[in-house]
């Protein structure tokens, strides 16, 4: 299902191979690299931030480095400081620097997906991303987004449904 979409480089073939090989309904988007930060891309493609997930990278403060990635829906805040980092085990946390997400990933923000992560890096996955029938996440680039069905996460190296994972934030009235 990934349509005429040519792999620009090996990180973009190892993502779409790895979407594809699970098997679950997707389809790729490719977008302007300049609208790929998510609100950018919904208000530009039509989208709305509901079905959009954010994959986050979070590194411990401290030695020894520990790092996680973080699939929440773009509506939400990500719960760094109290229930990512519980489940972590680490005393202090903070999101992972863009050059630290490149050197580890090798995607650039705005890119960022949970496909094709290191084996070692933990992927925490918000429970509320399980009610959609499809979730827009990063494609490994900033030039392709991934419409995939929910199922496709199961199926990842080291993920793990997260109950509250983030926090839904109050809307003004």
């Amino acid at each position: 299902m990934a349509g005429d979409v040519t792999p620009r480089d090996d990180l973009e073939a190892a993502v779409l191979e790895d979407v594809a090989h699970i098997g679950a309904p997707w389809e790729v988007i490719e977008i302007d690299p300049a609208l790929a930060d998510t609100a950018e891309f919904c208000e530009h493609y039509g989208y709305s931030l509901d079905q959009s997930a954010n994959c986050i990278l979070v590194a411990s403060r401290t030695e020894p480095l520990q790092v996680a990635a973080c699939l929440v829906l773009a509506n939400t805040k990500l719960d760094v400081n109290k229930r990512v980092r519980k489940l972590m085990g680490v005393r202090r946390l903070s999101f992972a620097s863009p050059d630290l997400v490149r050197v580890l990933t090798g995607m650039e923000i705005g890119g960022v997906t949970p496909f094709a992560l290191p084996d070692d890096i933990p992927l925490y996955i918000d429970q509320r991303i399980r009610t959609l029938d499809r979730a827009i996440v990063g494609g490994g680039s900033r030039r392709l987004k991934l419409l995939v069905d929910p199922v496709a996460f199961d199926a990842l190296p080291g993920a793990e449904w997260i109950t509250d994972l983030a926090i839904v934030p109050e809307t003004s009235t």
